[in-house]
């Protein structure tokens, strides 16, 4: 996937100033693509240059103007010709996952502390999704007679998707935790 595709599906969920897109980036399309604030505005320049994305200034009060993008005709269609195009599997890619097969050629229980950190990281990013799930995903939200929303419903089950990455991240730094101790000191 290139930046151009993500920042196209942000810019349709909401248009937003290259900062507000940065921010979204941040809070909740960062977790599953990053990019940083001068990627963001180098790329929706080169955007805006292709005819992909509009850009209106909006004046500010107390404040400089800002520029708002949103999508135009030529980014939709790029965005639906991507969409339909097939994409290959993801392959792991995962550094912990080389320093623990390496461990074995070094003290194994010297890796403890930092697969603990990256446990931390997971629960950490786990509760902010739980939070985020609570507040943008309640069941009272929904009822029997509210049409289907497909933009929410895709929402969510990208969020459900990261829950469960978390989780099995989660356990499998238990699993390896657990392994690491068994070649503690006291062996």
């Amino acid at each position: 996937m290139a930046l151009e595709h993500a920042i196209l599906v942000s810019l349709l969920e909401k248009p937003g100033s290259g900062y507000e897109l940065a921010r979204r980036f941040e809070r909740s399309i960062g977790y599953f693509w990053t990019a940083t604030h001068q990627q963001i505005y180098r790329v929706l320049k080169r955007m805006e240059h292709d005819g992909w994305v509009d850009a209106r200034d909006v004046p500010q009060q107390g404040r400089p103007d800002k520029r708002e993008y949103s999508v135009a005709d030529l980014g939709r269609a790029a965005l639906s010709s991507w969409l339909h195009d097939p994409i290959e599997p993801e392959s792991v890619r995962h550094d912990l996952a080389v320093k623990i097969r390496g461990a074995a050629f070094d003290d194994p229980a010297a890796l403890i502390r930092e697969v603990e950190r990256h446990r931390q990281a997971h629960r950490d990013r786990l509760t902010h999704y739980l939070a985020g799930q609570t507040r943008d995903f309640t069941e009272s939200d929904a009822g029997p007679q509210v049409p289907p929303d497909a933009e929410r419903e895709l929402q969510h089950a990208v969020l459900r998707g990261g829950i469960a990455y978390e989780r099995m991240m989660i356990g499998w730094l238990d699993d390896v935790l657990a392994t690491l101790a068994r070649f503690g000191p006291d062996r």
